[in-house]
């Protein structure tokens, strides 16, 4: 017998369906995420240069990044001459 890897939660996605709270919260996590990647790309920055360049609060900043950080899209780099933020790379 052949066992179908995540068919409980796919059986319950096709029964009960996805809240629309949670495409949204999704759509607005990649939407941020594509935005974090995209500024990395050139350069690194604190938590603090990407609250200011994105326009949102640095606490938001910080869950985004901890989250890329966590799935190895973007690492640390050198802390700053102040000692205050580390700054923050894309993973090539």
């Amino acid at each position: 017998m052949e066992v179908e890897v995540g068919k409980t939660a796919k059986y319950l996605r096709e029964k009960q369906g996805v809240p629309e709270h949670v495409k949204e919260e999704l759509k607005e996590f990649n939407r941020i995420k594509r935005a974090i990647t995209d500024i990395l790309q050139n350069e690194e920055l604190t938590i603090a240069q990407l609250s200011e360049r994105l326009q949102i609060p640095k606490h938001d900043v910080t869950y985004y990044l901890m989250s890329l950080v966590k799935y190895g899209v973007v690492a640390t780099g050198e802390i700053d001459d102040m000692d205050e933020y580390y700054s923050y790379k894309l993973v090539k």
